[in-house]
């Protein structure tokens, strides 16, 4: 019998956001393809999980693919994880999921964590529909994104880094002054912090405080 492949969410920060089924998973799996082993050891390690670990992310070629997936028809059972989050939102987990469809292997999602579905729980206005559009472009099309971005008649949400994020921030007030923002930052991590406010304000607050400019950045736009 061929094997499954399991795409499993992990904590975004909190170690304890992690179900009782992605930890059994992830136990009785064969390997874990990750992201970065070290990351995904700590996880691993905090649960006394052992199972081997082994590197997958957008930079994995093709040939490192097919292993994977003739693992699996060999009879291997795999699970998918990313450094954070749910595999498949702005990281490579959809090639091998689309890899593994084409070799008729069972793809089972295992829920949990996501930095998407936590900003929306806390928005606090009405979120039957938005738009997800990931990171932005770092150059080449990153105008384009914010006009589209401050056109949109429903709320939009994107992730942001560190280091851009002011400098999309800026963009996003000369084209969508208007438009307001919650900006969720190290969500479910010791520092979390959620700010709220027009574009202006929420651009003010982090050029008047740059030692909270770290971490990971999710921002609704409605």
């Amino acid at each position: 019998m061929q094997g499954k492949l399991f795409i499993v969410a992990t904590p975004i920060g909190n170690l304890e956001d992690i179900t009782i089924r992605a930890l059994r998973v992830l136990k009785e799996a064969d390997m874990v393809a990750c992201e970065d082993t070290r990351v995904t050891r700590k996880l691993l390690n905090h649960y006394n999980i052992e199972t081997k670990a082994i590197v997958y992310h957008q930079h994995t070629k093709d040939d490192k693919i097919e292993k994977i997936i003739d693992e699996i028809l060999a009879g291997k059972n795999v699970a998918v994880v990313t450094d954070a989050g749910t595999p498949g939102v702005s990281d490579p987990g959809n090639i091998l999921v689309a890899e593994a469809v084409a070799n008729n292997i069972v793809v089972l999602p295992i829920p949990g964590a996501s930095a998407l579905a936590s900003v929306i729980s806390i928005a606090g206005i009405d979120m039957q529909q938005f738009t997800f559009l990931g990171f932005p472009p770092h150059k080449k099309g990153r105008e384009t994104y914010f006009k589209k971005v401050a056109a949109s008649v429903i709320p939009v949400i994107y992730y942001e880094s560190p280091h851009r994020v002011i400098k999309n921030l800026t963009m996003l007030l000369e084209f969508a002054p208007e438009k307001k923002i919650i900006l969720g930052r190290e969500l479910t991590k010791m520092f979390e912090e959620v700010v709220r406010g027009n574009v202006s304000e929420v651009l003010e607050y982090f050029t008047k405080n740059p030692s909270k400019i770290k971490g990971e950045f999710v921002i609704v736009v409605h």
